[in-house]
């Protein structure tokens, strides 16, 4: 059976982006959550998170936490629902939390496992997905509150989340404002609410220029550690190692043909209506990789007179015309994107191998 399609995590770059990260953060009094999810809780790259500088180890699925082994601190980064309170409180010991159903349904849970279970409190600080929104501070103290009723359950802190979906960038208004949460919910609850988790990768730009608010005390990086971003200013940090992983898949054609398809035009597979410009004759090659294992426009080829062209299901189409002669089982290698690994992470099509 074939080697590839294969992704390859070279976990000696992982170690040093770990390393990078903990000098950075820690000099400014900032510990974080190493996350697995990407990765859907690769053992190998958990194993290098459990050896390294993190404070604790978060993924948003309870499957994932289920087969982590660990002494750090496991965080659960998605909302269970309150029928999952039991398996949460089981695989995790932190969770991030904005519904005061599901506070209660933990802290029952936790009470009958004889446990604390911890929470952060999110917040929505614009960015329009999980947390009560920064402006409703009735809605924060009456969760916190909750929270602080429940002798199952430690407000551990209170978290926000920028840029995953509404795009919105850190800056020192909106982390301002999560400190603000900060002090008013130790002050309603009287307890000391020690973490202040001011979102993800996309707030280690502010933190090296110094612009980060005094109070942020924790962050909870995966893209930055894994493939070396700054996904705020969508780029490779200075310092950190952008190629960690590498995407290989096997040509199973390689053919000279016309750069627009013949007939008449309608909808792709995808119900798609692609477009095509008239570039003459092309050597196209199509690799044994397709849209159920990666994504195709969040590959970057490591030749880079290889161009992709598109994708279907099962196939990924590429220009050939510029690069040296390939044949036909060559191997074309490619560095993935977010998107692109966490589909090909995903994919049980899709073997997996390590540089160490």
């Amino acid at each position: 059976m074939s080697e590839y399609p294969r992704i390859t995590a070279n976990l000696n770059k992982i170690r040093h982006n770990l390393s990078a990260l903990y000098a950075l953060c820690s000099g400014y009094g900032v510990s974080f959550a190493a996350v697995t999810k990407v990765v859907c809780a690769d053992e190998r790259i958990v194993r290098v998170f459990e050896e390294g500088p993190a404070a604790m180890i978060a993924d948003a699925r309870l499957e994932n936490l289920e087969k982590i082994h660990t002494k750090k601190q496991k965080m659960l980064l998605r909302a269970p629902a309150p029928c999952e309170a039991e398996e949460t409180v089981r695989n995790a010991d932190v969770s991030l939390v904005s519904e005061t159903e599901t506070i209660r349904a933990l802290g029952k849970a936790a009470a009958k496992a004889g446990k604390r279970h911890a929470i952060i409190l999110m917040v929505d600080l614009g960015d329009l997905r999980e947390g009560l929104l920064f402006t409703n501070r009735e809605g924060i103290r009456a969760s916190a509150l909750a929270a602080a009723k429940e002798p199952g359950i430690e407000l551990m802190g209170v978290g926000t989340n920028l840029t995953c979906y509404g795009a919105i960038i850190p800056d020192e208004t909106n982390l301002g404002e999560l400190c603000h949460v900060a002090k008013d919910v130790r002050e309603w609850t009287g307890l000391p609410v020690p973490v202040v988790s001011g979102g993800n990768s996309s707030s280690l730009g502010m933190l090296r220029r110094g612009l980060v608010p005094k109070g942020i005390n924790h962050l909870r990086l995966g893209e930055s550690i894994l493939l070396g971003n700054d996904t705020a200013a969508c780029r490779v940090m200075n310092g950190l190692d952008g190629g960690a992983f590498t995407l290989g898949a096997q040509l199973i054609e390689v053919q000279t043909k016309p750069s627009v398809p013949i007939g008449v035009s309608g909808a792709n597979a995808f119900g798609e209506h692609p477009t095509f410009t008239g570039e003459g004759e092309q050597v196209r090659g199509i690799c044994k990789i397709g849209r159920q294992d990666t994504v195709a426009d969040g590959l970057k080829p490591l030749d880079d007179q290889v161009r992709i062209i598109g994708a279907s299901s099962d196939h990924l189409i590429v220009d050939l015309t510029r690069a040296k002669p390939y044949r036909v089982g060559d191997v074309l290698e490619f560095t993935p994107d977010y998107g692109a690994l966490l589909r090909a992470y995903t994919s049980p099509y899709v073997k997996k191998a390590y540089i160490d």
